[in-house]
């Protein structure tokens, strides 16, 4: 079975999932083909079954769990989006619904993903030579092989053009040895990953035109990665530091078809993407434990969700998780039709982050000193949604970019 029948071909499965979505006022299904309808209840099913019974330990935890990897492969959910050498050829709506379901399950889950699918493999699919696709791309599709992609550097978050990882050639010729030293931060998978996207200057210190993309396997010697821990947020999963110390490679490594800080960037708008939808998965799943507990938890004689209150604070919710999804689900139409601009993108991570992190607060709210265990989801949700809101571009590099595009200037400096 290929990976795209495997998603195709299993909503019998799910089948009883099919159901209008507490949070929903608007019929969204019906804006939803039949396939983009299976794929979505397929990828919920997983979440509830097999993720949620369990994220309350593994965040607790602070655990990713490798075990899911050959599932969340086996569903063809790894570099989804992309076409050929394994990968399930899906649509950017149908990439959006199933990052949806994994991020009501945890952002670490749909981070795994992205990172595995929007960063790394789409690194070597949109830039990569032939050999090295065949080489990774079916690995990392299979859940062979784990990615990461080592962009954002201790001094170097917001403004990557700013880099100190230096790729210098270890003699003359095109076939001369590259050696890389520098350090990468918050660097999601990079301990387990297999083969590492390290982005790299290679010109000049400061000239983001010279800025290449390399695949180091990360069993190379000089390459090494240790989680960064205790965390508050993103508990089950993980981020790393990555030290560099005169890495070497061979002169294939680097990623022949980019240069410059479009290579990278081309890669973070899929990943910002994906969160368009995931963030609004959160907030939903949020809504859902409130809206239950509004209506069991009894408090003066009737129901929580009997008060005036309450109900505009499930209402206001609502609404705006109705909204988050229209403008996901329109980005993602666009996306799929080769018309998404890239201030389209933010606009939608801006937003959704933004929201999605208030719906969770409010719905903490709700469920009183309940809501601060772990047997409810909205406050390990928002505490998450800090560090989602903050990676792919903070919502104050997002607000400069729609700041520029609505005025004309650019005021980043």
């Amino acid at each position: 079975m290929t990976a795209t029948a495997s998603l195709a071909g299993m909503d019998t499965a799910a089948g009883n999932i099919t159901a209008p979505d507490p949070a929903d006022l608007i019929s969204f299904d019906s804006l939803l083909s039949a396939e983009e309808l299976a794929l979505r209840d397929t990828v919920r099913a997983f979440v509830r079954s097999e993720i949620k019974p369990n994220i309350a330990r593994w965040y607790e935890e602070a655990t990713f769990p490798l075990e899911i990897v050959p599932e969340l492969a086996r569903l063809g959910l790894l570099g989804m989006h992309l076409s050929g050498y394994g990968c399930a050829g899906r649509s950017a709506v149908e990439y959006g619904l199933a990052g949806a379901e994994l991020e009501a399950g945890d952002s670490g889950l749909r981070t795994f993903v992205s990172v595995q699918g929007s960063l790394a493999m789409s690194a070597i699919h949109k830039h990569g030579s032939e050999a090295q696709k065949q080489e990774w791309l079916p690995q990392l599709a299979a859940g062979e092989a784990i990615g990461c992609f080592g962009l954002t550097e201790p001094t170097a978050g917001s403004d990557p053009g700013s880099m100190t990882t230096f790729a210098r050639r270890d003699g003359d010729g095109p076939t001369a040895d590259w050696i890389l030293t520098g350090a990468k931060r918050w660097i999601g998978l990079a301990n387990v990953a297999k083969v590492a996207v390290i982005w790299a200057q290679t010109g000049d210190h400061g000239d983001p035109r010279g800025v290449r993309g390399f695949l180091v396997p990360t069993a190379t010697p000089g390459y090494t990665a240790t989680p960064i821990q205790p965390k508050l947020s993103m508990r089950a999963s993980i981020q790393c530091e990555i030290d560099l110390d005169e890495v070497r490679l061979p002169h294939d490594a680097v990623l022949p078809n980019v240069t410059g800080l479009k290579g990278p960037f081309s890669c973070l708008n899929e990943a910002r993407y994906g969160i368009i939808w995931g963030a609004m998965g959160a907030a939903r799943d949020a809504f859902e434990d409130a809206l239950a507990y509004s209506k069991e938890r009894l408090q003066f004689g009737r129901p929580l969700a009997g008060y005036q209150l309450t109900q505009a604070k499930l209402v206001d919710m609502a609404l705006e998780i109705n909204k988050g999804f229209l403008l996901a689900l329109h980005l993602g139409r666009l996306k799929d039709a080769g018309r998404l601009a890239h201030h389209q993108i933010s606009v939608g991570k801006l937003n959704n982050c933004r929201e999605a992190i208030e719906i969770c607060r409010e719905a903490r709210t709700i469920l009183g000193g309940n809501g601060i265990t772990l047997d409810y989801s909205p406050l390990r949700h928002a505490n998450n949604l800090e560090s989602v809101r903050t990676y792919e571009g903070t919502d104050e590099v997002h607000t400069l970019i729609l700041g520029q595009q609505l005025t004309g200037e650019a005021a980043f400096r």
